[in-house]
């Protein structure tokens, strides 16, 4: 059976690396940590290893109800501990009655200074302090470099891991019946706009998927995928129920408060 057939094409590269990492693992008998995984990636990957016996496979974000994880691969027979993950939570405090800032100030921040997204985990902003989880490997960096956020001034500190703030995110989880899986159509449906002007949106790139910007409108949604809608807030599809007897895709869709 072609395992890729079951993926997106432009999710083959990271099949490859996880193919690549459990062959490692074989052969040399050392766990494998990844970068912070999206949470596509980690399904992928977890489909990929399945309930092999060899192996096991874990991921860890800092909060219960983290998105993004880094991932662990190790023989059975290895421990795995939090620690192992290699994670670092800093935190920053900026004065929130002389400035706004936003979950995107942060994330443009800290990406201007060169950094690849895959070593930020969870960005928490509010109320005046500011919270990233990173890969621990660029926490002195990022004290040293990320001094200023949009005029802001910030000085990053290391703080235990249990100190994550959890996200009180409330979901609103609806059945809705769409005419095809296509970006544009099920974008229509969860923030109920004409498909022209989702179309347009994603064209001008105000569209993402699992954090990617997606400018494709024909481009198939699957069962885990996150979206978000610039100025109109996040979503994701939670489930994928079938065709109806008048040939609609039935799925549950949850859209965040």
């Amino acid at each position: 059976m072609d395992l890729y057939q079951h993926f997106r094409k432009e999710e083959h590269p990271f099949i490859d690396q996880v193919l690549s990492w459990r062959e490692q693992v074989e052969r040399s008998f050392q766990s494998k940590l990844s970068d912070f995984l999206n949470p596509r990636e980690q399904k992928i990957f977890s489909t990929i290893i399945g309930k092999s016996t060899d192996y096991q496979l874990g991921f860890f974000g800092g909060a219960k109800n983290a998105e993004r994880k880094r991932a662990i691969l190790a023989p059975y027979y290895e421990e795995i501990s939090d620690e192992d993950y290699e994670i670092t939570l800093l935190e920053a405090k900026y004065p929130s009655k002389f400035i706004t800032l936003e979950h995107r100030d942060v994330l443009g921040a800290f990406l201007s200074l060169g950094i690849k997204r895959k070593k930020l985990g969870e960005l928490i902003v509010r109320d005046g302090f500011i919270q990233i989880v990173v890969a621990s490997d660029i926490d002195m960096y990022i004290k040293v470099n990320l001094t200023e956020i949009k005029r802001a001034s910030v000085t990053f500190e290391e703080r235990p891991i249990t100190n994550i703030v959890e996200k009180n995110e409330e979901w609103d989880a609806h059945l809705v019946t769409v005419s095809s899986l296509r970006l544009d159509a099920v974008l229509k449906e969860i923030y109920h706009i004409s498909r022209q002007n989702a179309s347009a949106y994603i064209e001008k790139g105000w569209v993402k998927v699992n954090f990617e910007t997606i400018q494709n409108p024909s481009f198939v949604l699957e069962q885990d995928d996150l979206l978000s809608l610039r100025g109109k807030g996040r979503s994701k599809i939670t489930d994928i129920h079938g065709l109806s007897k008048k040939e609609k895709w039935k799925i549950t869709i949850e859209k965040l408060k």
